[in-house]
């Protein structure tokens, strides 16, 4: 089979395609002839900081495809059966490749109305943004959302689940982009190359600052962030914890969340894995009600996943990049 490999280490154009051995699926895994695969940061941070070649990791942690062969002891999905799935870090067997493996207990079915394509990018960015918004702030109706990076693969999810909550969005984004960030339900855009963001968000509010922030940048923009939480405001990070250097203790009553959506697939806890299968399972009926649109989407072959790698890297990337492996129209 074709698969893309780290040939060198800590660099992007050392990803190369090479022909692999199929693998066989161990007691408990599904084997699945992958449809399309999406592309997230952690392959580009995989690639860019391994120490070490290695021809036998294969990247790619969203996938999408068909059980073609099942494992001793699986019984809740069976050979023909469409999936997708978030795949585990730990896991060598990644989804840029024709077949790729996975424990069967975190793989969803996919409803019948969702395009192969669109499934391919939602585990990474969807299950993310779902475990931010609905289980970790939990909103309430009416209050307000400050949501970075609102044209990335997590904010075009997270904007909608903030939406679909009743909340009222605060999105940043680039000026190219900004159209599209309403498009998907933002109240207020800014573009965050030519404004300050956080004075806009302070005055927007009036200078009460806001309920809720995603913060998917990093611990220096996060820090920023808790000079414009109101009250009892809760904050959710992906990249890292805001420095607590200038807030003191029973100043803003504020909550913070760790966004680890990953760790639930190499913890070994199995309560967590089967809340990422969850996940997948609400996610995609949202998905296939229409409830939730899917981001902007452009559909690459595999010999380009270096390339586009290069570009989400850059920033230059609006809504997801899928690796396209067979094209089917539903």
């Amino acid at each position: 089979m074709k698969a893309l490999i780290i040939k060198e280490p800590k660099s992007i154009k050392g990803l190369q395609i090479v022909d692999k051995n199929i693998p066989e699926p161990l007691e408990g895994e599904i084997r699945v002839k992958v449809l399309t695969a999406g592309l997230n940061p952690s392959d580009y941070q995989y690639a860019l900081y391994n120490e070490k070649a290695n021809e036998e990791k294969v990247l790619g942690i969203d996938v999408c495809g068909i059980v073609d062969k099942v494992g001793q002891g699986v019984t809740n999905l069976k050979v023909g059966d469409r999936v997708y799935y978030l795949r585990s870090l730990n896991n060598t067997h990644g989804g840029f490749a024709e077949y790729a493996i996975t424990p069967a207990n975190i793989a969803s079915l996919l409803p019948e109305n969702i395009d192969d394509s669109v499934a391919g990018v939602t585990p990474g960015a969807g299950f993310t943004a779902y475990q931010a918004i609905i289980q970790k702030l939990r909103p309430i109706s009416g209050k307000t959302i400050l949501i970075h990076g609102g044209a990335g693969g997590v904010g075009s999810f997270a904007i909608q689940l903030a939406k679909m909550s009743g909340l009222k969005i605060i999105s940043s984004c680039l000026s190219k982009d900004k159209e599209y960030v309403r498009s998907l339900g933002a109240d207020k855009v800014i573009d965050f190359t030519s404004e300050d963001v956080h004075k806009v968000v302070w005055n927007y509010t009036n200078q009460r600052g806001v309920d809720y922030i995603l913060n998917t940048v990093g611990p220096d923009i996060a820090t920023k962030d808790l000079n414009i939480l109101a009250l009892d405001a809760e904050i959710a990070v992906t990249a890292g914890f805001p420095h607590f250097n200038h807030l003191n203790f029973y100043e803003k009553g504020i909550s913070i969340h760790e966004l680890a959506t990953g760790l639930s697939l190499t913890s070994g806890d199995r309560l967590a894995e089967d809340n990422i299968k969850k996940i997948g399972e609400e996610l995609g009926r949202l998905i296939a009600d229409q409830k939730i649109k899917p981001p902007k989407i452009t559909r690459i072959t595999l010999e380009e996943v270096p390339l586009y790698l290069e570009k989400m890297k850059n920033g230059e990337i609006t809504g997801k990049v899928v690796t396209e492996f067979v094209r089917r129209l539903i």
